[in-house]
């Protein structure tokens, strides 16, 4: 089993297409505050989300308060400014993702205090950004 961490997500649709697999692999979801949209139960139905109830999300104020509630032993911070790629990785059952807000990505002190567990992900950047 595996635990995806979303740090401050902002758009919606992401985190009810994450939220969506995590539903069908029985990964737990981390979110974790500001969050660019609502996850209250009126939001929720709204959406259209009928799989919501499926899927175990947490809910945090911040990232202190993340790593205070967890006994964190693997992580990967996934992230397109990382050293190696994801698939020099072995993920360990129980690991814990790490991905950042769709516009920077995960804050530069986090990534910087966890360097060794900074995985690439493959992404192409639009032409001009």
């Amino acid at each position: 089993m595996l635990n995806v961490v979303l740090v401050e997500p902002e758009i919606p649709q992401n985190c009810g297409n994450i939220a969506r697999t995590c539903a069908a692999t029985g990964a737990v979801l981390h979110l974790i505050r500001p969050l660019g949209f609502s996850i209250s139960d009126a939001a929720v139905r709204r959406a259209g989300l009928d799989y919501w109830p499926m899927v175990r999300v947490r809910d945090y104020e911040n990232l202190a308060d993340f790593f205070a509630r967890n006994q964190v032993r693997q992580m990967w911070c996934l992230s397109t400014k990382a050293p190696r790629g994801y698939s020099e990785a072995r993920f360990e059952d129980g690991c814990y993702l790490f991905f950042g807000k769709e516009t920077k990505g995960l804050p530069e002190d986090f990534l910087e205090a966890h360097r060794d567990c900074c995985l690439r992900l493959p992404m192409r950047r639009r032409p001009g950004a």
